[in-house]
């Protein structure tokens, strides 16, 4: 795979799972605009992590959910690397509680970020990929998007949206040279995950057939296939990274 002369825009880009994919793409050649909000720490070290790969790497501030800052960074990505080959929707939060006692503002937050979030970053690329007739979205769901899981309906509800959005935007675009694909990570070691007692980690990666919790690295290779030219004939695609859990 060679990304050389590509563009790639990442959302949440600082850290886990997004970092890993800016890495990744970067090592095959791919500038690197990195989207988020977050530490400066993370930020800064995403930034040296990327630029030591040798390619352009700029970091934009933007909270996904709020239509109007999305379209500037957009805007100011383009103005700065001149096109945009590659957009990842990677940003997202958790807010758990059963539903019994979840707030309506945990409910919404989530929804803003992490579906809402997809269709603004993909609505402010849309015309810029439908004039190039070219392009790669990939969007993150989640397995519990597929299965649903108890104390998570905010986030069920948000990854279970977002692959209605990924199969509706692929095939708006399909005829447009446009692929459109989710993929559906399992139990990921991320920030997000490490708040866990190490007993229930165990007993998560004892459900899991290949008996091993998973790593960004291994959600970065899928997303780095489906951005590339091996998979230019694969559209509306949900891809498990879970290690079989939820087969």
């Amino acid at each position: 795979m060679n990304f050389k002369g590509k563009t790639a825009v990442i959302t949440g880009g600082y850290s886990g799972i997004g970092r890993a994919v800016a890495e990744k793409l970067a090592s095959l050649g791919a500038d690197i605009a990195l989207v988020g909000i977050g530490s400066e720490d993370d930020k800064n070290s995403a930034l040296e992590a990327v630029k030591a790969l040798g390619v352009k790497v700029n970091a934009y501030d933007c909270d996904v959910s709020n239509f109007a800052q999305g379209e500037s960074v957009i805007d100011s990505i383009i103005k700065e690397y001149g096109k945009i080959d590659i957009l990842v929707n990677n940003a997202g939060i958790t807010r758990d509680k059963l539903m019994l006692n979840m707030p309506e503002s945990d409910f919404d937050a989530v929804i803003n970020v992490n579906l809402k979030g997809v269709y603004n970053m993909t609505k402010h690329v849309y015309k810029l990929f439908m004039r190039q007739r070219s392009g790669r979205i990939v969007n993150l769901a989640s397995i519990v998007g597929i299965n649903g899981n108890a104390g998570q309906a905010n986030y069920c509800a948000s990854k279970a949206g977002v692959i209605g959005l990924t199969k509706a935007v692929a095939k708006e675009l399909a005829a447009r040279g446009v692929t459109v694909n989710a993929v559906a990570p399992g139990y990921i070691d991320t920030a997000m995950t490490q708040a866990l007692s190490d007993k229930i980690k165990d007993e998560i990666a004892a459900s899991i057939p290949m008996k091993r919790r998973g790593v960004p690295e291994d959600v970065a290779n899928v997303i780095a296939f489906l951005c590339s030219d091996y998979a230019s004939y694969v559209t509306g695609e949900v891809i498990r990274v879970d290690g079989g859990i939820a087969m």
